[in-house]
């Protein structure tokens, strides 16, 4: 039986355009983060590429964890790995990859303020409807599940464990290339899992 969402792929020059595009934004709004603080796992590439094009030194990661599977997440999210250094003072820019529900970045950012954060601005390359907690900076709204190329592995064994049956497996599959993750890549994830 298949899913009944649709997927998303981000590409790698999609995803770095859009934090191109995204750090601009930043700068136009004159906020200029002492730290970038990326939420473990999803927003370490977003936050480490914006570092870069912010020129923004000081980088740090907290840990959530609030999906245990493809639209499937837990009852609340869990800050498994805290900040360890003090932001006393400072300006942090908490970087995620989506704010789906916005519960783990509303964890995010009160641990941040418990750690002295002066301000807490917000980066997501994405933003779902509905979120209760919106970010300063996203690039793009949907409501589809969005598969980047840091966990794109990871959902297709996710949509191996969900379904029954080689045909409906077949089926997500060709809902995910369809979406824009290339066939091969696909078909390799696939072999590795066998």
């Amino acid at each position: 039986m298949a899913t009944d969402f649709e997927f998303e792929v981000s590409l790698w020059d999609q995803i770095y355009e859009m934090l191109r595009v995204q750090a601009q934004k930043i700068q136009t709004r004159h906020y200029k983060p002492d730290i970038i603080v990326g939420v473990a796992r999803g927003g370490l590439v977003p936050a480490r590429i914006l570092m870069d094009l912010l020129e923004t030194r000081d980088f740090a990661i907290i840990q959530i964890e609030y999906y245990k599977g493809i639209n499937q997440p837990l009852k609340e999210p869990i800050l498994k790995q805290c900040l360890n250094t003090q932001l006393t003072g400072q300006n942090v820019l908490l970087v995620d990859d989506v704010s789906d529900g916005g519960r783990s970045l509303a964890l995010a950012k009160a641990h941040l303020q418990e750690k002295g954060a002066q301000q807490v601005k917000i980066a997501t390359l994405y933003v779902k409807p509905g979120t209760i907690t919106m970010p300063d900076y996203f690039e793009k709204q949907t409501t589809r599940w969005i598969v980047f190329p840091w966990d794109a592995k990871e959902t297709v064994r996710k949509i191996l464990q969900l379904q029954k049956g080689k045909r409906a497996t077949n089926q997500e599959i060709g809902k995910l290339v369809k979406a824009g993750l290339p066939k091969k890549l696909a078909q390799k994830f696939l072999k590795d899992m066998q």
